[in-house]
């Protein structure tokens, strides 16, 4: 009996601390870097590279990090991304250290406050899965296909860093569990 209730304790724990490691946000740095905030070089240097090769759940944010004075992140429509139209964005950051939290699944578009650089391809566009998807999948399952959505494919990523450290987590977890019951 006693065992039992020993054993449903530590699949308890177990659940719980898988749970944890699985569902937390994450704060996405856009482009990867410090200031990649800026009119890229060529097509292959261009943010949505970025994006495409990440993956981009509900509570998750972006953080931006760029010069204040020199430009802004403007989040806009799909037609003002098309059309590069900083006059009525949904949201406008001026901050230099901006972060925004994806709080709905779906594609989100952002273009650059500053003069002529949407134009010259910074601006950014993110499409986040539903809440549905979970990380622990992340690495098998096939990109989103939002219906009104023209933008870069999302290509499939590998989670196998954050399924490392989860796993650490758990076996770390499980460890601790057999010290205290003495298995």
């Amino acid at each position: 009996m006693a065992s039992s209730s020993r054993a449903l304790v530590s699949t308890l724990v177990l659940s719980l601390l898988l749970f944890i490691s699985f569902s937390e946000a994450r704060d996405h740095l856009v482009g990867g870097k410090t200031e990649a905030w800026k009119v890229p070089s060529s097509q292959s240097d261009s943010l949505n590279k970025w994006a495409e090769n990440s993956r981009f759940l509900v509570g998750d944010s972006l953080v931006w990090k760029y010069d204040s004075e020199k430009d802004s992140v403007l989040q806009v429509t799909k037609r003002g991304y098309a059309t590069c139209n900083t006059s009525s964005p949904i949201e406008e950051y001026k901050d230099g250290n901006t972060k925004v939290t994806l709080d709905q699944s779906g594609p989100y578009y952002f273009i650059s406050g500053a003069a002529g650089n949407c134009e010259k391809g910074q601006k950014l566009i993110v499409v986040v899965m539903s809440a549905t998807h979970k990380r622990l999948f992340t690495a098998i399952s096939p990109a989103p296909s939002p219906v009104e959505f023209d933008g870069p494919a999302v290509a499939p990523t590998s989670g196998a860093s954050s399924l490392q450290g989860s796993l650490m987590m758990v076996l770390v977890g499980w460890l601790v569990l057999m010290r205290v019951f003495g298995f």
